[in-house]
């Protein structure tokens, strides 16, 4: 019988599905991972598939999750980084219309490893009581215990040697067509919505590594640069900050969850964990500039810090309307915007496009 251990003790059991031992050769009999959830009532293929997930087990609140199986099309990466998927009920879905197979094929074939069976809400409602807890995915309970008393820094998997955004970025820079000015689009684990959503609106797109310095991209004389969502402590990346710092009066410059708190870093501010994340697609916004709120797609496990703004030259420019934590800036002085929730909406609503208007307006 599998279970998922929680780092402070708790347990919960369930039926496995996905890849466990026995099922495929190259999995380890234990799984280990940041334990997150996500509120949203659709879109597991665009979750399970976003590389913002990368080395995290991840909590489905709503109660049936596969029921409209599993579509190639809908996916936001071509790997997938994601520990573990943590479900209630987990329905077949295969034979829905035009469906390429169901999510547990999709979970067995990518080394993803599988619990249904579990009344995530409890699960949901522990997380909120006592924060984000790492967790280890395991057959035998005891076995799990075991590693749960030797600490967190020997859990497998949990600590990678490089951070995940090294694991998620392209390995090579690449080109999308199209009728419009050039953009760079610095890849710290890009969805492929936000691709996208920039080609709807006719942009010629050149993507790089997340390593890729500033010489190198200045040197394709973009239009703009965007920077992507990405997985991991933006902290953990001091190297991409100070590169983004030469960049930073060059360019017009769009900044997406993980490149909005880079962006911070950058100009000299700070991040820090939020207790349990926010995670779902339908947390209100406001933007304080015309006091409309809007609702969002979120996914990120950090924030920035709004007093260390002061000296950046960055403002605050929409707040989240739940906790009142930075949810986008403007920059006083250059043509630089950033958003810490995704207006791509992949999951979630479409309706925050003046985002990309914006920034397209000062190319």
């Amino acid at each position: 019988m599998p279970y998922l251990v929680l780092a402070d003790g708790a347990v919960f059991r369930g039926e496995a599905f996905g890849a466990w031992p026995g099922e495929r050769a190259q999995t380890d009999p234990l799984r280990s991972g940041e334990v997150v959830f996500n509120t949203s009532m659709s879109g597991y293929q665009e979750m399970v598939t976003d590389l913002s997930y990368a080395g995290q087990i991840l909590v489905l609140t709503h109660p049936q999750i596969g029921n409209y199986g599993w579509h190639d099309e809908e996916s936001e990466a071509g790997k997938v980084l994601l520990h573990g998927l943590v479900v209630k009920e987990l329905a077949a879905g295969e034979g829905s219309r035009h469906a390429d197979g169901s999510l547990a094929a999709f979970c067995a074939q990518h080394n993803i490893r599988g619990l249904s069976g579990v009344d995530t809400r409890a699960l949901t409602r522990h997380i909120r009581r006592h924060g984000t807890l790492p967790g280890i995915l395991c057959q035998d309970l005891s076995e799990g215990l075991a590693w749960l008393n030797r600490g967190q820094a020997e859990w497998p998997g949990l600590s990678p040697q490089r951070h995940w955004v090294y694991m998620a970025t392209v390995s090579e820079p690449y080109e999308i067509s199209g009728e419009g000015p050039l953009l760079a689009v610095l890849d710290f684990g890009a969805k492929l919505n936000i691709l996208r959503a920039l080609q709807q609106r006719g942009m010629r797109l050149k993507v790089f590594p997340a390593w890729t310095g500033a010489a190198e991209i200045l040197r394709h004389r973009p239009a703009g640069l965007v920077l992507s969502n990405g997985p991991g402590d933006p902290g953990g990346l001091p190297e991409i900050a100070a590169n983004l710092a030469e960049l930073l009066p060059r360019l017009p410059i769009l900044g997406i969850c993980l490149g909005h708190q880079l962006l911070a870093l950058a100009a000299g501010g700070a991040t820090y964990k939020l207790p349990f994340g926010h995670r779902g697609g339908n947390h209100p916004v406001q933007d304080l500039r015309s006091g409309a709120a809007t609702m969002t797609a979120q996914n990120h496990g950090y924030a920035v810090d709004a007093e260390s703004l002061r000296p950046t030259g960055f403002e605050v420019a929409w707040r989240n309307l739940n906790d009142g934590t930075v949810e986008g800036m403007r920059h006083k002085s250059y043509p630089v915007l950033s958003v810490q929730y995704h207006p791509e909406g992949a999951p979630g609503p479409e309706e925050n496009c003046t985002v990309w208007d914006e920034f397209l307006s000062w190319l």
